[in-house]
């Protein structure tokens, strides 16, 4: 189809003489370069003849731009900054927000969107954007340019909805959709890996002895007992009473902490300098252990019984045992966020100074992982 400014105000569904520089530089982008350079000439005489003539700086950009696109030497940041110099083509990023690709968009954020185009159509009409000096590469005038974006999408609309906020929770929304998604599929690989395996007997004394360890560390606030409490998301005074409800929910948040740590007046506190403690840079590290991180540690374990070694460096291969087709650097990456659970399974007795794994460890770590990965309540 012929590409000419009928075609575009189509494309823009607006009226020609009503054509923004934006519609005219995505309408000739939705075809063949080629095509849009052959014609450049009659869109700008049928702009010009019906008042809309835009500016000689734009249809020199226009050329220049889809030159580039034509021989394959434009990349694509050539091309967005020649849209957004068009003075209402949105910036990809306004603050901590992303914009999906045009055809990856939710209705939401097409809304959004269209909205802040809007804006920017009317800010250009009323002249406090100057499309001509944004072509010119002004530094300063293009992040005032990106300052009225990021204030209106942090401005409430009239209908109450803040831009920023609603696209940002309909991300949240749909990550923690994935993540339960990928939860439920590795919790689902490990009960059938359990499954195969024969009963692992709950060993009573060993829980016992290890619970009335883990009460005196936390009463006495011993290290790791800030730790263990905000893994487990449980309060030190009033801790779970039953041995074995304890120990899960305590190995449970190993895998999926539940609270950040609390402030003290002892060496939990920040460093000097801004840099974290011990607990707060264990607490990421275990953070940063993803599902499939766990599912590949605890097939290995559940697998290979008692006595199965499981140090931080055992774990780490396991990962990229599980998955060979990833980073070569992971097991290094995961051994180190390792060194943190393993370090905690000491005191709950997981496993032993060997680092091996424990008949308790055998019976509990996998019961933990499937409390952790099942379904939020």
């Amino acid at each position: 189809m012929t590409l000419d400014a009928q075609r575009i105000a189509v494309l823009a569904d607006r009226p020609v003489e009503a054509l923004t520089r934006r519609d005219v530089a995505r309408g000739m982008l939705a075809g063949p370069a080629a095509d849009a350079l052959a014609a450049l000439p009659v869109l700008r005489r049928q702009l010009l003849a019906v008042g809309n003539p835009l500016s000689a700086g734009f249809w020199d950009g226009a050329a220049a731009t889809m030159q580039k696109v034509a021989d394959g030497s434009a990349t694509v940041g050539d091309v967005q900054e020649w849209l957004e110099a068009t003075g209402t083509e949105p910036s990809p990023i306004i603050g901590l927000h992303v914009w999906d690709d045009e055809d990856e968009r939710s209705p939401l954020q097409a809304e959004m969107y269209g909205l802040l185009v809007a804006h920017l159509e009317g800010l250009l009409a009323n002249g406090k954007i100057d499309p001509e000096r944004l072509s010119a590469g002004d530094a300063a005038v293009l992040r005032e340019h990106r300052r009225l974006q990021e204030e209106w999408m942090t401005s409430e609309l009239p209908d109450g909805r803040v831009p920023m906020w609603a696209v940002s929770d309909e991300e949240d929304d749909k990550f923690l959709a994935e993540w339960d998604a990928a939860e439920a599929e590795a919790l689902d690989e490990l009960r059938g890996v359990l499954a195969e395996q024969p009963d692992r007997p709950l060993p009573e004394a060993d829980l016992r002895r290890a619970c009335g360890r883990i009460r005196a560390v936390i009463s006495e606030s011993e290290w790791p007992a800030k730790l263990l409490v905000a893994c487990g998301g449980v309060d030190a005074q009033h801790l779970p009473r039953g041995d074995a409800e304890l120990w899960l929910t305590l190995a449970a948040g190993i895998v999926t902490p539940k609270d950040e740590l609390t402030n003290g007046d002892d060496d939990d506190e920040d460093e000097p300098g801004g840099e974290l403690s011990e607990d707060e840079e264990a607490l990421v590290a275990l953070c940063a252990l993803d599902h499939n991180d766990w599912l590949a540690a605890m097939t290995a374990l559940a697998r290979g019984g008692p006595g199965t070694p499981a140090s931080e460096d055992d774990l780490g291969r396991y990962v990229s045992e599980h998955d060979p087709d990833d980073f070569d650097d992971q097991a290094d990456a995961a051994a180190g966020m390792f060194l943190h659970a393993v370090a905690l399974w000491r005191v709950l007795g997981a496993v032993d100074d060997a680092d091996r794994l424990t008949p308790l460890g055998w019976w509990g770590l996998p019961e933990a992982l499937q409390r952790a990965l099942a379904p939020r309540q």
